[in-house]
């Protein structure tokens, strides 16, 4: 009887970690995934930077008021990117 219900809890575990097994992502899928995730939170910040350059530009004398602020406000929309993109995905 206990060997029974050892045997059967044996079992069951090794399914389970055989099942664990086969779907865990491969290298190559989680290298997408980070990369993805990358490209999502930097993409915005690069934007803001070359945005907030050319309108500092514009503007004569020294300035780069719109720099930071573009950069700053393209980091905030690259960590909501990130966050919308894990819930998703998640």
């Amino acid at each position: 009887m206990m060997d029974e219900k050892l045997r059967r809890k044996v079992e069951q575990q090794a399914k389970r970690m055989r099942r664990a097994e086969d779907e865990r992502p491969s290298l190559i899928a989680q290298t997408v995934y980070l990369g993805t995730l990358a490209l999502l939170f930097v993409l915005p910040v690069v934007l803001g930077a070359y945005l907030g350059k050319w309108l500092d530009d514009q503007v004569s004398g020294y300035s780069f008021r719109w720099s930071v602020s573009l950069i700053l406000l393209g980091v905030g929309l690259g960590i909501f990117n990130v966050y919308l993109f894990v819930r998703e995905r998640g």
